[in-house]
């Protein structure tokens, strides 16, 4: 890795990207960084997923059952990141399927509005999240949420750098496309964590990402040209879910 790779206010510009937590105020010019500070995008997932894992403990030890207390540890990652993952495979979906031409595509997924597409890949998404997470606490694996959590967004800054920016304008644009060292490095991180907390078992959930990033890749680029920040959080969406599915059947 060069020098100019790593930095320590990668960790500040990562969580400023990515969560709601507060942060302190950074100079302009260090936003620059945003592209390079990539390869720390899976320790934000560290920063939503240990409250909701550590939350779900305490409920569980209150005497809620596992159900309940996988919706306090969905909602605790929702409101850490302000829900902006789930915004962007809504309107990825709404835009996929509800324009015929890339410039409507585009149109579609730029607007507030909420379509049939998006609603139902928000209900079928977090309704299997719900239940993947209910199955895991129900077997004492809540912390492999945590892994998970950080697979999931390293596979964001690949998915960045696959692709070209599909618009001039709008979030992954403005954060620009990262080197390829430097998403090998935040992947290379998430896998070590994956494997300290599964083993073996990491293996299966970081094909199963990896088979659904190329997919959601080669998607975007036939439908739009390229990657949205929204293209970004559907990615990171559908990867958590194949993980916890393959997991959830792996464990329970």
């Amino acid at each position: 890795m060069r020098k100019n790779d790593i930095s320590g206010v990668d960790f500040l510009l990562v969580l400023i990207l990515l969560t709601r937590l507060p942060m302190p105020r950074l100079q302009k010019q260090q936003f620059a960084r945003h592209a390079h500070a990539a390869w720390a995008f899976p320790f934000a997932g560290v920063a939503v997923a240990v409250p909701a894992c550590l939350l779900a403990v305490i409920a569980q030890g209150m005497g809620l059952s596992p159900m309940l207390a996988a919706g306090i540890a969905l909602l605790t990652q929702t409101l850490l990141t302000g829900a902006m993952h789930e915004d962007g495979l809504a309107d990825t979906a709404d835009g996929f399927w509800g324009g015929f031409t890339r410039e409507r595509r585009l149109e579609i997924m730029k607007d507030s509005q909420i379509g049939t597409y998006g609603v139902l890949a928000l209900i079928m998404t977090i309704g299997l999240r719900w239940i993947a997470y209910a199955s895991l606490l129900a077997a004492d694996a809540v912390w492999v949420l945590l892994p998970v959590a950080m697979l999931s967004r390293a596979m964001m800054p690949v998915v960045m750098a696959a692709l070209p920016n599909a618009r001039t304008t709008g979030l992954s644009s403005s954060v620009g496309r990262p080197p390829w060292r430097v998403c090998g490095l935040g992947l290379a991180i998430a896998t070590l964590a994956a494997v300290l907390f599964l083993g073996w078992n990491a293996w299966g959930p970081l094909l199963a990402m990896c088979a659904i990033a190329a997919v959601i890749a080669a998607t975007a680029r036939t439908k739009i040209g390229g990657q949205t920040g929204d293209v970004l959080g559907a990615t990171q969406q559908l990867c958590e879910l194949v993980a916890l599915l393959g997991l959830s059947a792996a464990l329970s």
